[in-house]
């Protein structure tokens, strides 16, 4: 078994290979900010101002990077995360900004609510339930009004059961049928999210979202969970956490011929970026998480690692 594993041959006979076009780079935009700012859980990585949305993708197409999932932090929330499906809102400012100045780039929108709602849940709220029905709606006028924005590509992140169809009924009806829909369909109520929430100023201010996300005990449900999605319409389905959900990347990847998206999460950027600054691991180990994502079946990852990576590559 050596004979392949000679330094000239190694790369030969690569059974995985990671490529800077199969990843995307999280974009958290502030709309009051005027500087950025380092996120305190997340060496390394930042909330900036709308003016800079430029700025960042410019260094990453530099480096190969062309797609990108935008989160927004907007200036006022209330109980419906009425700024989300605002067409002025801090999203779809930042999206024209890009798509003008950059036409070619990827353009990928986060669509939900806990970043834009006073309570911080994914949905509407009444006497202390997340009502999913009533949430659906709301998703898609915010899915429209990215569209109307110039989103390529918008992202359901918040587990309500049917919303890639009221999603896709609302992007239809107002005439965006090519814009593609990227399905958090198996997201697990995970213990690795608590940086993002920081990040994106998305905390819950009561309860959990277990009652909308899944059991991470399981994997046969993420499964159907996907069926659904892909059912209803979705174009891309994706994992997510996936450092520790490998198994059902590549149960997804075997059951599932649609493009398959994984989010390498922000506990998971903090945990490895954490042990590379005290010297435990190396900056290798990076690329090697990735990879490994990448051989459970992954076609597109979703990482904070991104730019690190696409200088490695």
């Amino acid at each position: 078994m050596r004979r392949l594993r000679k330094e000239n041959l190694r790369a030969l006979f690569r059974e995985s290979r990671l490529r800077t076009e199969e990843l995307v780079v999280p974009i958290f935009i502030n709309e009051t900010a005027k500087e950025k700012k380092e996120i305190s859980s997340m060496p390394g990585y930042y909330r900036i101002p709308i003016h800079e949305v430029a700025k960042e993708i410019s260094e990453c197409m530099d480096l190969g990077l062309k797609a990108f999932i935008f989160f927004g932090i907007p200036k006022k929330k209330d109980e419906i995360g009425s700024e989300a499906f605002n067409d002025d809102g801090v999203v779809q400012k930042a999206v024209r900004l890009a798509k003008k100045e950059f036409p070619d780039a990827v353009i990928i929108t986060d669509v939900c609510l806990c970043e834009y709602t006073t309570h911080g849940h994914c949905g509407v709220v009444k006497n202390g339930r997340i009502l999913n029905d009533e949430t659906l709606p709301i998703l898609g006028k915010i899915a429209v009004s990215h569209a109307k924005a110039g989103a390529d590509i918008v992202a359901p992140s918040g587990m309500m059961d049917g919303m890639v169809k009221a999603i896709r009924v609302a992007l239809d009806g107002e005439g965006f049928s090519d814009v593609a829909i990227m399905s958090y369909a198996a997201k697990f109520a995970s213990n690795f999210y608590s940086p993002f929430r920081e990040a994106a100023e998305s905390g819950y201010k009561f309860g959990d979202r277990k009652t909308y996300q899944m059991d991470f005990h399981n994997s046969n449900e993420a499964l159907r969970e996907i069926e659904l999605d892909i059912n209803e319409g979705a174009d891309i389905v994706m994992v997510k956490p996936a450092l520790a959900y490998l198994d059902v990347i590549q149960r997804a990847r075997e059951k599932f011929l649609v493009p398959l998206a994984a989010y390498n999460v922000s506990g998971e950027y903090a945990m490895v970026k954490s042990a590379i600054e005290r010297g435990w691991l190396s900056k290798d180990a990076i690329y090697e998480i990735l990879v490994a994502i990448k051989r459970a079946g992954a076609d597109l990852i979703i990482t904070y690692h991104a730019k690190e990576v696409a200088e490695h590559l």
